[in-house]
């Protein structure tokens, strides 16, 4: 099973992107999916997340700029980033429980990192 992290790029402040995560291999079903952000210097922090229900939490840094979505069909959730500010400047990683065909019947893969640069 593997995470595939896309969608980063460089952005003006006040400006908007659109990361995606997508699961791919021997899925039965992709269940909480979690999004995670390293700065340069700094630790690795959690800022968003949903559950197979579609339950969303935020970071109070991201919450009500930040969006969180899923689209089962295609093993797709999408981070949804407005109104971008240079603090935001990080990678971006995602990582999920994926209930998987093969035992443990389990993995927590992480996506690979997607680059957000955002200009003052």
């Amino acid at each position: 099973v593997q995470l595939q992290a896309s969608g980063g790029g460089f952005v003006q402040a006040g400006g908007s992107l659109r990361l995606s995560c997508t699961a791919s291999g021997d899925i039965v079903r992709v269940n909480a999916v979690d999004w995670y952000r390293q700065a340069p210097g700094k630790q690795r922090e959690l800022i968003a997340g949903i559950t197979s229900a579609g339950t969303t939490t935020f970071a109070d840094s991201v919450k009500g700029r930040f969006t969180i979505s899923r689209d089962n069909a295609k093993n797709t959730v999408y981070l949804q980033m407005n109104s971008l500010k240079p603090p935001d400047t990080a990678v971006y990683y995602c990582n999920a429980e994926i209930a998987t065909t093969r035992p443990p019947f389990i993995d927590f893969p992480w996506g690979q990192g997607t680059q957000v640069t955002v200009s003052s």
